[in-house]
């Protein structure tokens, strides 16, 4: 886990609410989605946040190919352009971009995984 590289930061409150519903759920629910070839997180930064507030060795993820054609980008934001290169530089750079501020499609359905924390603890 401590290879992931996020390019986007969280919002605490959010971070301590979802800690809440995991603890209380016993389980992640949807993996995180990593670029394959950098290890730069691309949606579930705040997934990744909980599992290292609770000091999970592991998350589950999906690692895709981020030059395909299956994922794209796009911004939650009105008037903000947000690319594939910028979200790699803001990762492997380590300058967060704010929260919420990409938003990635895939095209295929993420699976529910349901994975125990007794599992990602290790």
């Amino acid at each position: 886990m401590r290879l992931l590289r996020p390019h986007e930061d969280v919002v605490e409150g959010r971070v301590r609410g979802l800690a809440d519903q995991i603890l209380l759920d016993g389980f992640i629910r949807y993996p995180i989605l990593v670029d394959s070839r950098t290890l730069v997180v691309l949606d579930g930064h705040h997934r990744l946040a909980v599992a290292k507030l609770l000091g999970l060795r592991f998350i589950p993820a999906i690692l895709v190919d981020y030059d395909g054609d299956c994922v794209s980008v796009s911004s939650w934001r009105d008037g903000v352009t947000v690319t594939k290169d910028m979200v790699r530089e803001h990762g492997l750079k380590g300058n967060l971009m704010p929260p919420k501020t990409s938003r990635h499609r895939v095209c295929f359905e993420v699976p529910e995984v349901r994975v125990p924390l007794e599992v990602l603890r290790g």
